[in-house]
């Protein structure tokens, strides 16, 4: 299974990590790849640099960044590897060990074999026949 972690720092944004929590967080990269944990990972800009783009009723807005809600900032993603969410928290933890105060929100990749009769309900499973 493929899961998508976003994180959401508690720091305030563009607060520059030591030298010593680069060190551990290229020591746990290394670790999460060489194991075939992780597939990608990144940082992200402070939000100043990005925008929204919205779309209601067929129109479209654009909100141009800095986001002041210290929730509504990702930090960046982590793509990774585990057998099922419980291994997938798990790693979670470890990086946030590493990372520090925070969140990191957890979302499972929508893969082929999750296409099931069952997985879009009566009609879906009467079609599928």
């Amino acid at each position: 299974m493929k899961f998508l972690c976003i994180y959401k720092p508690s720091k305030p944004e563009g607060t520059t990590p030591t030298q010593e929590e680069m060190v551990k967080m290229g020591q746990l990269i290394e670790e999460f790849t060489n194991s075939g944990i992780l597939i990608s990972t990144e940082g992200c800009l402070p939000s100043a640099k990005g925008a929204r783009v919205r779309m209601s009723g067929g129109k479209f807005t654009v909100t141009d960044g800095p986001f002041t809600e210290a929730k509504e900032i990702v930090g960046g993603f982590a793509l990774i590897r585990a057998k099922s969410k419980e291994e997938a928290i798990e790693h979670t933890k470890k990086f946030l060990k590493v990372a520090g105060d925070g969140e990191s929100e957890i979302r499972q990749i929508f893969e082929a074999g999750d296409i099931t009769p069952e997985y879009f309900g009566e009609k879906a499973t009467a079609d599928w026949k």
